[in-house]
């Protein structure tokens, strides 16, 4: 008498998780000697896939990738709340265990969440307006340092003046000048103000509620597949998706902290004013993989020429902040990490190029989470496993 798959929905109606042990959960071990098989991928496009068959593929997933970037105002916050949610996930059921509810756990780390941004932001608002407001005459304070590292400011000087000298004769011949005019700055900021708003709201809102409901998704979508093997499959990926990514998240967060702390007394020791607000903007750049660092090494090369008097020391400042990196990226983050979510590094690159063109800054801060999550569903999807070893180191 053949056998049957246990049942997923219970008597009562009501839906439920199945039973699934840890054992099952686990991908099962390809053979011994064996690798991914890339023929597999041909059965995405059918048995009899010809020339149609490979352009309405193509056609596809153009109009998905155009989709991603026409509808980011919309997918991004859905995608920056879910990846919040995998690293909040665990501190919600760490209170769930000490009898707090799903709803008050997700609202207090909510509350906890946006008190620490509010005072953070309240506390630096001040000296972050102050160089703001000080950017004209902090740029022309550079030019005139770095003229001094020039071998030959005559020539430099020539050629202004030999600008200046054709630009008045343009001008003297009459001759019409067009001007450009883009929108105002008042509206350009609030008009931004209120786009950024309005999608930190969205993602404040719907991070609650997924960390309201718990597992309330990975059961409705376990109950509407329609083989056990799906359920399992389905499964295994959202659970090493979660654990994966949250341990990630949690873990780059508590290093990127560590690093502007660090940053932060350094520019404290060498002098630089306003040494918390370069520790904040260190930490918030180092998110950004590859372009992070070298454009906080910019930023604090600029701010250090306009504070200090002497160049040699200005570069004092930059090649501090090159050591913290070194030894952060070498070292603390191998070391704690380990190979942990470690991606092919040629991968890892394009597809910080690609999210970079996408989404823009968010999309290089969200890449590595992104791309680790698709390494995830392709080592668990028997016809993408030779994507997901490319993907792999």
């Amino acid at each position: 008498m053949p056998t049957t798959a246990p049942s997923i929905q219970p008597d009562d109606g009501s839906i439920m998780t199945p039973d699934i042990t840890p054992e099952a959960l686990a991908p099962e071990p390809a053979p011994t000697g064996t690798e991914p098989n890339v023929g597999k991928l041909a059965s995405l496009l059918g048995e009899g896939a010809d020339a149609r068959h490979v352009a309405l593929v193509g056609l596809f997933v153009l109009a998905v990738l155009y989709t991603l970037h026409l509808a980011q105002a919309f997918i991004l916050p859905v995608v920056l709340a879910v990846l919040l949610d995998f690293m909040l996930s665990p501190l919600v059921r760490a209170l769930k265990k000490r009898r707090v509810p799903e709803p008050a756990g997700a609202g207090l780390i909510i509350v906890g969440l946006l008190g620490v941004l509010v005072a953070g932001g309240w506390y630096l608002a001040e000296p972050a307006a102050d160089w703001i407001a000080r950017a004209p005459e902090s740029a022309a304070a550079v030019q005139r340092k770095l003229q001094t590292m020039r071998g030959s400011v005559e020539q430099v000087t020539k050629a202004a003046e030999q600008v200046e000298k054709a630009t008045d004769v343009a001008s003297s011949d009459g001759a019409r000048q067009v001007e450009i005019k883009g929108p105002g700055l008042s509206k350009q900021l609030f008009g931004g103000t209120a786009s950024f708003l309005s999608s930190a709201t969205v993602v404040l809102f719907l991070t609650y509620f997924l960390l309201a409901v718990g597992d309330l998704f990975l059961q409705k979508l376990v109950a509407v597949l329609p083989q056990f093997k799906d359920k399992r499959t389905a499964v295994a990926i959202a659970r090493e998706t979660e654990a994966q990514i949250s341990v990630y998240l949690f873990t780059s967060t508590l290093i990127n902290i560590g690093v502007g702390v660090v940053t932060a007394i350094a520019m404290w020791l060498v002098g630089m004013p306003n040494a918390p607000l370069w520790g904040v903007v260190a930490a918030v750049l180092n998110f950004v993989p590859y372009v992070g660092a070298l454009v906080n090494m910019v930023v604090l090369a600029l701010a250090a020429l306009v504070s200090f008097d002497s160049v040699s020391r200005a570069l004092l400042v930059p090649a501090v902040f090159f050591a913290i990196n070194m030894i952060e990226g070498n070292l603390v983050t191998p070391m704690i990490l380990g190979r942990r979510m470690r991606l092919n590094t040629v991968a890892l690159f394009i597809g910080f190029v690609f999210w970079w063109y996408i989404w823009g800054v968010a999309g290089a801060i969200l890449a590595v989470p992104m791309m680790a999550a698709l390494k995830i569903v392709c080592d668990h999807i028997e016809s993408l496993t030779p994507i997901g070893e490319f993907l792999g180191t």
